[in-house]
């Protein structure tokens, strides 16, 4: 019988790494307390009460970012993660501290200058230690070394494809030393077994399909005599993902393939994003807007606002505002169709305002009225979403989130008129691409362009 090679560990096997990492977290606050007090007083020598709040900081620093993940395993993560991670442990801990003084009764005990510079310092340096390792770990894992080794069962599909890609792995500490055949007979399952002998890797990837999933039992035991990792990577195929993890529900595991990712403290950053951006905004249209409602007034018959129900979070309708820019008219009942270019119903005020995007305007209080977000899939009619649910795959997934006055669509250039079946693909396909990766940073880009390419677009009439 062949004997199983000697399991390799990587050096955060070996060595307690976290605990270091914790220490050295530790070590960082407790000397950006000394370069704040110098900073603020000139001196390095702290008062017993300044001594006492820098070690506090320091604990309640170290118990956020410990919980926060930060010192779990980032293998496999990118840098943008654990820079997440690192950042609201820190002002966790930052809202902490502040708390006690506050109930405590002593914040006029402590220089707000020391406190916020020994924050800005701490965070700083941990955030340059991290950037330090990463860098370091880029370039032994570009030379090889510090990689956990993998198996890759490969069934034909994209997945196994990117995974592949064996540079790009590199990066995230993995390498793939064996490429095997998914086939589903016995045989293949003592080859599998043989080769996990022959080569002691660390893990072992199944990127099978679905339909396959009843082979992983057997795959288990298989190696049930083997201390290898053993992931299962689906091949989804053609499945529309949307927002796709892993939950802990009602005491078991749950794979999530479509839900919405404003849930739990994304959906209140989202929120205090809206309110904040759509205040100050609001206060600075306002003239503006005042001038508008004025020259529609005065230029045509009819109310200045023009109010329609469009499909909103959760599939709730919700009147969306506008300023009027077209006559006013009556439309067969159900129907609502588009503008066009060179349409007979918009007024010479409404051309400009819809070309402008100023028209949209109004919108800004369906956000503060929570209906709307500022960033999202724009609302459509709802004749157009019963009309388009049947036709492309996964429309009313633009549902599941707030719909936006601009959107990922709008400043890739997938505004205006839809008349082609394509372009309404294309608009649902960047909408979702958006629920998928939303972030508050991939808000502000959108905000961003839209303010430099987004109010106007040769598509708008």
């Amino acid at each position: 019988m062949q004997a199983i090679p000697r399991y390799q560990p990587t050096f955060a096997e070996r060595y307690p790494v976290p605990f270091f990492v914790a220490l050295l977290d530790f070590l960082i606050v407790l000397s950006a307390g000394l370069l704040a007090h110098y900073y603020r007083f000139g001196t390095l020598e702290m008062s017993g009460r300044y001594n006492t709040a820098t070690m506090l900081t320091a604990i309640v620093v170290v118990l956020c970012l410990g919980m926060g993940g930060v010192y779990g395993s980032q293998r496999g993560h990118a840098f943008l993660r654990q820079f997440s991670i690192l950042l609201a442990g820190w002002f966790a801990a930052a809202g902490i501290l502040l708390s006690l003084t506050f109930f405590l009764k002593v914040s006029e005990n402590y220089s707000r200058i020391w406190f916020s510079t020994m924050l800005v310092a701490g965070g700083g340096l941990s955030l340059l230690l991290r950037l330090t390792v990463f860098l370091l770990l880029r370039r032994l894992r570009a030379s090889g070394m510090n990689l956990k080794t993998v198996l890759l069962v490969d069934s034909g599909g994209s997945s196994a494809s990117q995974l592949n890609n064996g540079q790009a792995l590199d990066e995230y500490g993995f390498k793939v030393v064996h490429n095997l055949a998914f086939s589903p007979d016995n045989s293949w399952l003592e080859n599998l077994v043989a080769k996990v002998d022959e080569l002691g890797v660390h893990e072992v990837w199944l990127c099978l399909p679905l339909s396959e999933g009843g082979v992983i039992r057997s795959i288990m035991y298989a190696l049930r005599h083997h201390t290898v990792a053993v992931r299962f990577i689906p091949e989804w195929g053609d499945i529309r993902l949307l927002n796709h993890k892993v939950s802990h529900i009602a005491g078991v595991y749950s794979l999530d393939l479509s839900c919405s990712p404003m849930d739990g403290p994304p959906r209140l950053l989202k929120r205090f994003e809206d309110l904040v951006l759509g205040v100050l905004i609001l206060l600075m249209i306002t003239p503006v807007c005042l001038v508008i409602a004025a020259v529609i007034k005065m230029t045509s018959h009819g109310p200045i606002l023009f109010k329609q129900y469009r499909t909103g979070i959760n599939g709730k309708n919700f009147k969306v505002y506008k300023f009027r820019s077209m006559v006013v008219h009556r439309e067969s009942s159900g129907d609502v169709t588009q503008a066009k270019r060179n349409d007979v119903r918009i007024t010479r005020v409404g051309a400009f305002l819809r070309r402008t995007s100023l028209d949209e305007l109004p919108q800004f209080f369906n956000v503060l009225q929570g209906r709307m977000s500022i960033v999202g899939p724009r609302p459509h009619a709802l004749s157009h979403n019963e009309y388009y649910k049947d036709l492309v795959e996964s429309y009313m997934q633009r549902h599941k989130v707030k719909p936006g006055i601009t959107g990922w669509a709008q400043v890739s250039g997938y505004r205006g008129e839809t008349d082609t079946l394509e372009k309404m693909q294309k608009r649902v396909e960047y909408d979702l691409w958006y629920i998928d990766n939303w972030s508050l940073w991939l808000d502000i880009k959108i905000i961003f362009l839209t303010v430099f390419k987004g109010f106007i677009n040769k598509n708008a009439y």
